[in-house]
């Protein structure tokens, strides 16, 4: 008995003792939001307030000193994002993660974006203070990976902690900027709709090429080329662990439009959802500089930001600034290709690829004068027919680094205009207000002509020289607009009006967005900062009313059951609100995607339909299309035996959708609420781990919003009618320049990427809900809720 009751003793301290163990250890790996420390290159007392949200508020006496600290919170924060981030445009994901992410690496590594980095660093002034300031960021974040604790990330997966370099930063500009294209999703998708159903199909959709032009040869080892172009885009894109940036929405008032008589300035950029979310909040306080900015992993400046005088944001511009070319080969020599000078020898080079538990990877990349041959690495599609990829962002020097510093640093409104001229890619829309009662948007983007005439959404001809770029264009000739006479700026991703006599190419979204946004804001003058909180939170969808206004009378109402009277009857009294409460929406969301299937997946197939619909082509698409009654599009290729009309399609598509939404969803359509289908969950890398789920991951939750409202929320359409958001709303900022000090936003998860912080998902309920926190400029209010974290120099 008396071993028993050792063997139970012994079992309880051991237990008592891991348990110990265990808490002292995830203690350990919280950040340090208080007490002292000291770090070397810091030359003054630096104070970080972290206020009750987890933001620090960094007091230092020099902007290096609150760099290098900035540096340091930034990492103990999110250095796991800072590595993921930094890893995707050198291909070294497969490095951590091993095979999963091979097809991700060798994309990324074609692309050439660590290459113009490292060309472009050559270039950078090393006594500039853009690099001072960079440097001192990074040696913050590099002594907090010498001294602070490991990410538990880390530890389960085995990384090893590096230090951060300078072509880090510029990598993350890369993988950025490639991020916001989508010429790699469209170019080959329109191309193959071109030669696979000819002219009459694309006309249908507004597309249309140049009779003039000279066309590419149709074959099908070209379509399966151009498809596999598509399918490592889309690969690589969504197994990325950091989310690609999608659009946004951003408008600012003028003082004439204000109830205050001051500037309101309101800003939410779209990006895909993650845990942790992608904005890292800092406010920087020293005597010759302040700033309230939205930061990036491991990128020093801040993209979106404000203080007492200025507030700018962006947009994104969705210019077309990537052109397929499909190129021809030398028959005598597989080592040539044709240019319209002869033929030119490839060139040729290689890397190696990394893959954990397994063999390194060596990857070829053959190049053209037009850029990296993107049809041949992954599946070994033959190389008869090669399609290269010119991309602008990796043509010219990269000044991502100066412009944002420009911006950032400013003191006038031409200071932001000159920092948004350095950008030549991405294609950003830079929004600005100003205390003075100044409003301005500037589009940033190196845009350039062609030769010829060509539809540059279809892969062009390399072989000729016709369709190569004949001349850039002045930053004066982007579109731009400085305090109008109408009294506001927007952007919402839609086409701008035409620039240097012609409507720029790009793939712009349709009007949706924009329309709301010129409807609210244009009568309206006594805007307040609530009135346009509500707005960045609005749901509505005038553009929704319009297509049911335009498909419900093609619906014969007598012959629908009861519950599809019902369904019908709701439709018709539907004010295009897309709350989790209203039933209209999941009844029209499910109808859209039907005639979207019944309408095109006969010609396209099931495949390349999927890859249509994940284009800004079908959002434009469905409002315009729906109009047109003898569309080529609306018969079923698959019966040859009938010819289906517009009536037809719509009417099948109305019935099918709710007879699955009973299958679904219950006869009752009483509780065929949109939240019951419309749900978002914040991803985390480690989230796709079953077991591990639950501790990194956020949610899921019903959500309000859908696609292409203000509140525009993104996911893919399929037979499941679940609606599983992807993205949304990064951030929603309003700065209001009558009380600077009382301006709002909110992050959708939490401040914090550490799992044990309790920043790590504290404001996710306020940001479901379409609520606000401060963005705190007040000292006194910062110290008063705030934990102090004292930086001092490591020699004292």
């Amino acid at each position: 008995m008396r071993i028993v009751k050792k063997i139970i003793l012994f079992f309880i301290v051991l237990s008592i003792l891991i348990t110990a163990g265990l808490w002292i250890y995830f203690n350990s790996l919280k950040p340090n939001y208080e007490g002292t420390i000291k770090l070397s290159s810091i030359n003054n007392k630096t104070t970080v307030y972290f206020d009750d949200f987890g933001i620090p508020h960094i007091y230092a006496q020099s902007q290096e000193d609150a760099f290098t600290s900035l540096g340091y919170v930034h990492a103990q924060d999110r250095l796991f994002q800072m590595e993921l981030i930094r890893r995707i445009a050198p291909g070294k994901l497969s490095e951590i993660f091993g095979k999963e992410m091979l097809k991700t690496d060798v994309f990324f590594t074609k692309l050439g974006i660590e290459e113009a980095s490292k060309k472009s660093i050559e270039k950078l002034d090393k006594n500039s203070e853009v690099y001072k300031l960079s440097m001192a960021y990074l040696n913050g974040v590099n002594q907090f990976i010498e001294e602070g604790s490991t990410p538990i990330e880390f530890t389960l997966i085995g990384i090893k902690k590096e230090k951060f370099q300078l072509l880090d930063v510029y990598n993350i500009f890369g993988y950025m900027s490639f991020s916001f294209a989508m010429a790699q999703k469209t170019d080959p998708l329109l191309t193959i709709i071109q030669q696979k159903l000819g002219e009459a199909y694309l006309k249908e959709l507004n597309i249309a090429t140049n009779p003039n032009s000279t066309l590419i040869k149709n074959s099908k080892a070209s379509i399966e080329s151009f498809e596999n172009i598509i399918n490592q885009a889309n690969t690589a894109l969504k197994s990325s662990p950091i989310p690609p940036f999608i659009g946004s929405n951003s408008w600012v008032v003028s003082s004439k439009k204000t109830s205050t008589g001051n500037v309101l300035f309101a800003n939410d950029p779209h990006i895909g959802y993650s845990q942790p979310s992608v904005w890292y909040e800092a406010h920087i306080s020293t005597p010759n500089y302040e700033m309230y900015g939205y930061h990036i992993a491991g990128v020093p400046f801040p993209l979106l930001g404000h203080n007492r005088n200025f507030a700018y944001g962006l947009t994104m511009f969705e210019n077309d600034d990537i052109d397929f070319y499909q190129e021809e080969n030398n028959p005598a020599n597989k080592n040539q290709y044709k240019t319209p000078e002869g033929y030119k020898n490839y060139t040729t080079t290689y890397k190696t690829i990394k893959v954990k538990d397994s063999s390194d990877v060596i990857v070829e990349i053959k190049s053209t004068r037009h850029g990296p041959i993107m049809n041949h690495a992954i599946n070994d599609i033959s190389q008869a027919e090669p399609v290269a990829m010119s991309w602008i962002y990796t043509q010219f020097t990269i000044k991502s680094l100066e412009a944002l510093y420009t911006i950032s640093h400013a003191t006038k409104m031409e200071d932001v205009k000159k920092g948004a001229a350095l950008i030549h890619a991405p294609g950003l829309n830079i929004m600005y207000g100003d205390a003075k009662g100044n409003i301005a948007w500037w589009a940033t983007g190196k845009l350039y002509k062609l030769k010829s005439d060509a539809n540059r959404s279809f892969i062009l001809n390399g072989a000729t020289g016709k369709d190569d770029v004949d001349a850039f264009l002045d930053f004066t000739q982007n579109p731009m607009a400085e305090n109008p006479s109408w009294n506001y700026v927007y952007s919402a991703n839609n086409q701008p009006d035409t620039i240097a006599n012609i409507l720029y190419p790009g793939y712009y979204l349709s009007e949706d967005r924009a329309k709301r946004i010129v409807q609210l804001i244009t009568p309206k003058n006594n805007w307040t900062k609530e009135s346009m909180s509500a707005m960045i939170n609005d749901d509505i969808s005038p553009v929704a009313l319009e297509i049911v206004k335009e498909f419900t009378p093609l619906i014969n109402y007598n012959s629908l059951t009861k519950n599809q009277q019902s369904a019908f009857d709701i439709l018709q009294l539907w004010n295009g609100s897309n709350s989790i409460e209203n039933i209209a929406s999941t009844i029209y969301n499910k109808w859209v995607y039907l005639y979207l299937k019944n309408t095109f997946e006969d010609e396209l197939g099931k495949e390349l339909f999927n890859k249509f619909n994940a284009t800004h082509v079908m959002k434009v698409a469905i409002a315009n299309h729906l109009k047109k009654e003898n569309s080529i599009w609306w018969d079923n290729v698959s019966t040859p035996e009938k010819t289906e009309t517009r009536k037809d399609i719509v009417s099948k598509s109305f019935v099918e959708a709710v007879n699955l939404l009973e299958k679904q969803l219950g006869n009752n359509i009483m509780g065929w609420n949109w939240g019951k289908v419309h749900i978002l969950e914040h991803p985390h890398p480690l989230g796709t781990v079953s077991y591990l789920k639950k501790y990194f991951n956020v949610g899921p939750f019903p959500i309000n919003g859908a696609k292409e409202v203000i509140n525009n929320t993104g996911f893919e359409y399929n037979n499941t009618g679940i609606y599983n958001v992807t993205f949304g709303p990064s951030t929603r900022r309003i700065i209001d320049f009558s009380d600077v000090e009382n301006s709002i936003s909110i992050l959708p998860t939490g401040q914090s990427g550490n799992p044990f912080s309790k920043h790590f998902k504290d404001q996710v309920e306020l940001y479901n809900k379409g609520k606000f926190r401060k963005m705190k400029l007040n000292k006194k209010e910062i110290i008063a809720t705030s934990t102090i974290l004292t930086i001092l120099p490591k020699n004292e």
